[in-house]
């Protein structure tokens, strides 16, 4: 094919955060495929842009492969989501498969995501993370995700919505234990907020103040030196806290000895306050 698919970063905010080079790419592809048009649209008349768009999101991505590739036949191609890097927690993995597939040309652009400044920010260490992308919505399986990366020594990467915040802190705190958490919310915009200490502190200052827009979670990594035997009180509440949920007082003391470093049973016959 004779035509470039180029990857293109977007502001995920202060429409400053763009490159030259992908304003001017913006500006000479003979089509743009976005995932939303008419976000795409306010970014492109703010530069003076006219070139033509064609949507491409999560729910026509499939349909829309024979369309964009036709146009990589003639032309050059933009794909661009709707705020960072397509492709990262965004549609555009299926079309680059088939770009490549086809023998098409793909030139990635760097540029603006929330990934990295949030970890940059954090305070905690970046010469190793794992990027988990969107944890599953249904606990159990969120439970299990953050399982997996229960022992990873990596710092880990977390998008996540506003309205799931407080479930997913909760559920750091459940599987991971206490750990330090930073919780990057609307970077770049008018309302930038970065908040930093434990995760407990966490879930009573979120609860206390219920938040908006994008997320980035930045969670401590396993550091085996610091996981070493609770103290009974801490074991006590962790094991009380499971039980006024209404978890079974058996699967409440094996989880609890998973994190604390006691056996089930030393766990199971503490006398506990379930109020």
């Amino acid at each position: 094919m004779a035509g470039i698919l180029y990857i293109v970063p977007t502001p995920i905010g202060n429409l400053e955060d763009i490159t030259l080079r992908a304003l001017r790419v913006l500006r000479e592809v003979s089509l743009i495929a976005a995932e939303d048009t008419r976000t795409t649209a306010r970014l492109l008349a703010h530069y003076g842009i006219q070139t033509p768009q064609t949507s491409y999101h999560e729910h026509n991505k499939l349909t829309k492969l024979d369309l964009v590739l036709t146009a990589l036949e003639t032309g050059d191609v933009a794909l661009v989501s709707d705020a960072g890097t397509p492709g990262l927690s965004d549609p555009g993995y299926e079309l680059i498969r088939a770009a490549i597939k086809a023998g098409v040309q793909i030139v990635p652009l760097p540029g603006a995501s929330a990934l990295l400044p949030a970890l940059v920010a954090s305070g905690l260490p970046t010469d190793r993370f794992t990027y988990l992308g969107f944890l599953p919505r249904r606990p159990q399986a969120r439970r299990a995700v953050l399982g997996e990366a229960k022992t990873l020594r990596d710092t880990l990467v977390i998008y996540e919505a506003p309205h799931r915040l407080i479930e997913t802190l909760t559920d750091i705190r459940e599987v991971l234990g206490i750990r330090q958490v930073v919780v990057a919310r609307e970077l770049t915009k008018l309302y930038e907020e970065i908040w930093r200490g434990p995760v407990d502190r966490a879930i009573v200052h979120f609860t206390d103040r219920p938040v908006r827009g994008e997320i980035t979670l930045v969670v401590e990594g396993f550091e085996p030196e610091q996981a070493g035997r609770w103290d009974e009180a801490d074991v006590r509440a962790a094991l009380a806290r499971r039980l006024a949920q209404g978890e079974a007082r058996s699967a409440a003391a094996r989880a609890v000895a998973d994190q604390s470093g006691w056996s089930r049973r030393e766990v199971y016959d503490l006398d506990v306050d379930q109020s």
